[in-house]
C-alpha cells in the first residue's frame, strides 16, 4: 500500500506509522513540522519517507506540498490525516492566532490536503480524518476546547461529505472520534490527567482500521472512546 500519513512526528501518529511500517509492502510518506526528529524516529524504517510540512501554512501547502509527495509516491491508496493542534484556552481568551492555528491545522489544512491529493488517489482507495469525542455531536463538552471541538467537529462532517463527493470516484472517506489518548499533546494540555490509552495501544486499531474500514463502511463518523459520549 501506498501511504501518506499527516500528522506523524509524535504521538499518535508516530506509533501509526511505525505499526504501519513493520510491513515492507508499505510504503509511507509522513509528513510533519519536525523534518529533524521524523528523520530520526524512523531512520531504520526505508520505507518510511519523511517529509516537512505544516498543515497551518495554505501558503506552503499549495506551492510545495504536491510535489513533496510525487516525489516519492507514484500514485496513493490510503491517506491518514492525524495533524492537530490543541490550545486550551476560553473563548473569549483566545487569540485570533491561536483561533486560526487551530482552524488551519485541525480542519482547513486537511482539507487542502485531501483536494491535492485526490488526483493521485487509486481507485478503491480510502481517507481516513481523525476527529475527537469533543467534537462527536452529543458528547460531554470541557471548558476551554470551543476552537478545538469545533475544528474537529468540522473535519468530522467533512469526511460525511466528501464520502457523498467521492461516491462515483471509488474513493471512501470515513472519520474516527478519538477519546483521550496519552500524547505528548494530551499532557500539555491537560498535565494533571492521565488517559486511559496509550499511543502504542490505539495504534494496531487505527492501522487496521485505515488499511480495511472502507470495505465495510463510507461516510462514517466511529466514537472510539473509553467512556460514554
Amino acid at each position: 500500500m501506498n501511504i501518506v500519513l499527516n500528522g506523524g512526528s509524535r504521538g499518535i501518529g508516530r506509533e501509526v506509522v511505525n505499526y504501519l511500517a513493520m510491513d515492507t509492502g508499505n510504503q509511507i510518506v509522513v509528513t510533519g513540522r519536525d523534518i529533524k526528529t521524523m528523520e530520526r524516529i524512523f531512520s531504520g524504517a526505508r520505507n518510511v519517507h519523511p517529509v516537512r510540512t505544516d498543515l497551518s501554512d495554505h501558503k506552503e501547502i499549495a506551492s510545495n506540498y504536491l510535489n513533496r509527495i510525487k516525489e516519492r509516491l507514484e500514485n496513493i491508496d490510503i491517506v491518514i490525516n492525524m495533524a492537530g493542534a490543541l490550545i486550551t484556552r476560553d473563548f473569549l481568551d483566545m487569540s485570533d492566532n491561536e483561533a486560526r492555528l487551530i482552524m488551519e491545522t485541525n480542519f482547513f489544512g486537511p482539507a487542502s490536503v485531501i483536494r491535492i491529493l485526490r488526483p493521485m488517489m487509486n481507485k478503491g482507495s480510502h481517507i481516513v480524518n481523525i476527529s475527537s469525542m469533543g467534537g462527536f455531536q452529543g458528547s460531554v463538552k470541557f471548558r476551554g476546547l470551543s476552537y478545538y471541538s469545533a475544528s474537529k467537529a468540522a473535519i468530522g462532517c467533512l469526511s460525511e461529505c466528501l464520502a457523498e463527493e467521492f461516491r462515483n470516484m471509488d474513493i471512501r472517506v470515513n472519520c474516527i472520534a478519538l477519546g483521550a489518548v496519552q500524547t505528548e499533546m494530551f499532557n500539555e494540555a491537560f498535565p494533571d490527567f492521565r488517559a486511559p490509552v496509550e499511543a502504542q495501544e490505539i495504534a494496531p486499531f487505527l492501522s487496521y482500521f485505515a488499511l480495511n474500514a472502507h470495505k465495510f463502511m463510507n461516510g462514517k463518523i466511529v466514537p472510539l472512546a473509553m467512556g460514554n459520549p
